[in-house]
């Protein structure tokens, strides 16, 4: 949803802010006053490509600025707690600056940004309806998701259903198309592949065997040093006046003299503690002394072993893990090649079971499909029918593709068709429909879509064009009710419509410095819309036209 729009030296606009309301918004004004331009801004900010001669004569560079709710943004590394990670999540600051000479640069949340990532960020909130550029209902891969959502969990459930039947066909295929390809492999890398099998192989390493040998080796080559050095050990604590002999003599001492003073009986408690680490530290160290053994053959068998194991590591590491990794890709090649048969069979067989769960899903998905069109359709042509579009209607047209073209959409192509009338033939809305029919049917679907729709915020420029009279009556009813569920930004010469905006901003034309013109946009209070109003009733603001306006004022805030 759009909150703030800032826009700076775009065309005839020196600066201009919008503010719509979370329902409707109209925007207003004479032809020509510059109402397109607050679009133009609209699609920079959505990544539209830039145009320098959009910059305002005199200028350096135009600025437009926007600020979104409810626009999914990944949170910055870095930012600490969930309140920051849902900021993050819930609103984006986008400024897009164009300057004369046609460089583009974009922020988005204080950052550096690529027209991409706006387009990416921005765009999927925001339907631009009347300008065919941006029109959704244009493109019939949109189609589908509309029909899709309006028909709710029928449709989800037999979606999902294909979707997880066409990820496993998918990896079925490409596991065989990988048995095929190893089994097609060249000499030269098969021979590579059993050379490799052989050489690891032969000297057959097992997990975590070189951090022993590693830890083995470097005792059994120092044998002679650690021998020394735990005997030096049990002598200096258990040999003749050694530790333990002292720290006794030193017991013995003060439990004598401990009669006298009762403190010395604990101290000599405390070094007759000691005394029994000191007797284990030494039987320790004679068992290690004892266990000792140097055996010249086993240790120039743990150095072999070890050189093996250090080429392999050489060849195929650094690690012992990348070794054995290296073995099993070399070995399932091999395998592959061996039993190749075998395994194509299998992988064949594979393919065939998910290609006949696909093919069911999709027939199960085909089923929902058709049978929610028809009366999504109908509800569509019954929303266009209040727009009294002289007995045109929506016809979805659900068409099978050929199974090298199924997606994860499905094995259906969906596409939105217009017949303008009773016996015409119905035709793709982009080569049949105006503009203005083109909105309000657009309008007509959002209106059915209701809360199901995944796009924020809806901008009609042509929606009333060549519209009058009752059909006036019924524009505005209808956008009405599609403020309810929607964000809705209208630019609208019908002063109908006009007066069931929650927020009024009028756009005009005024001579600004050195006679260059300039566009004001403003909003409107409760007290100055009469006088707008009764300009688009008549042109000019009589007390006739100023006494319908209010009229219609009154009986828009009774339906609002």
């Amino acid at each position: 949803m759009i909150d703030e729009i800032q826009v700076e030296n775009l065309a005839l606009i020196r600066e201009a802010a919008l503010q719509p309301a979370r329902g409707l918004t109209v925007l207003t004004g004479e032809t020509g006053a510059g109402k397109t331009a607050l679009l133009s801004a609209l699609k920079l900010l959505m990544g539209e490509r830039a145009d320098k001669s959009a910059v305002r004569d005199g200028e350096e560079a135009l600025a437009v600025s926007g600020r979104f709710f409810g626009v999914a943004v990944p949170a910055e590394e870095g930012a600490e707690g969930e309140a920051a990670a849902d900021e993050a999540a819930d609103e984006l600051v986008v400024t897009r600056r164009v300057t004369a000479d046609g460089r583009s640069r974009v922020t988005a949340n204080g950052h550096m940004a690529s027209v991409g990532e706006l387009a990416r960020l921005v765009a999927p909130a925001i339907d631009l309806c009347g300008q065919h550029e941006h029109q959704q209902l244009m493109r019939s891969t949109v189609h589908v998701r509309m029909l899709d959502a309006w028909a709710g969990e029928a449709v989800a459930t037999a979606h999902t259903t294909y979707e997880q039947a066409f990820v496993a066909a998918t990896a079925a295929a490409a596991e065989l198309a990988r048995v095929r390809e190893a089994g097609e492999a060249s000499s030269a890398k098969l021979d590579e592949a059993r050379f490799t099998l052989s050489r690891i192989d032969a000297v057959d390493p097992r997990e975590g065997e070189y951090d022993e040998l590693a830890a083995d080796l470097a005792r059994v080559e120092h044998a002679e040093a650690l021998a020394v050095a735990v005997n030096t050990a049990h002598e200096a604590l258990a040999g003749e006046e050694g530790a333990i002999d002292n720290l006794n003599a030193a017991v013995a001492a003060l439990d004598g003299a401990a009669r006298f003073d009762g403190a010395l009986g604990e101290l000599a408690n405390s070094l007759r503690e000691a005394g029994y680490v000191l007797e284990d530290v030494a039987r320790e160290a004679r068992d290690y002394r004892d266990g000792v053994e140097f055996d010249p053959e086993t240790l120039a068998q743990q150095q072999e072993r070890m050189a093996a194991l250090q080429g392999l590591l050489r060849a195929y590491g650094p690690r012992m893990e990348d070794v054995l990794a290296k073995r099993a890709e070399a070995a399932d090649l091999v395998s592959l090649v061996d039993d190749a048969a075998e395994r194509e069979r299998v992988a064949q067989h594979a393919v065939d079971q998910a290609e006949a769960a696909l093919v069911d899903a999709a027939s199960a998905l085909a089923d929902a499909r058709a049978e929610a069109a028809p009366r999504f359709a109908a509800a569509v042509t019954a929303q266009m029918a209040r727009l009294e579009m002289g007995g045109a209607e929506l016809v979805c047209d659900l068409q099978p593709i050929e199974r090298a073209q199924w997606t994860r959409a499905g094995s259906q192509a969906v596409e939105f068709l217009f017949r303008p009338g009773a016996g015409m033939q119905a035709r793709p809305l982009a080569r049949i429909a105006s503009g203005g029919e083109v909105s309000r049917v657009m309008l007509a679907i959002k209106v059915v879509l209701g809360e199901v729709d995944d796009v924020d915020t809806l901008v009609f420029d042509e929606v009333d064009a060549g519209v009058g009279g009752s059909t006036a009556v019924a524009l505005a009813d209808v956008l009405a009710d599609l403020a309810h569920t929607h964000q809705v930004i209208v630019v609208t010469h019908l002063a109908q419509v006009a007066v069931r905006g929650q927020a009024h901003y009028v756009v005009r034309k005024a001579e600004g410095e050195g006679g260059m013109p300039e566009t004001h946009l403003r909003q409107l209070t409760r007290d100055e819309r009469p006088a707008e109003i009764a300009r688009m009733l008549s042109g000019d603001a009589t007390e006739t036209s100023l006494a319908h306006a209010q009229e219609l004022l009154t009986a828009a805030e009774a339906k609002n």
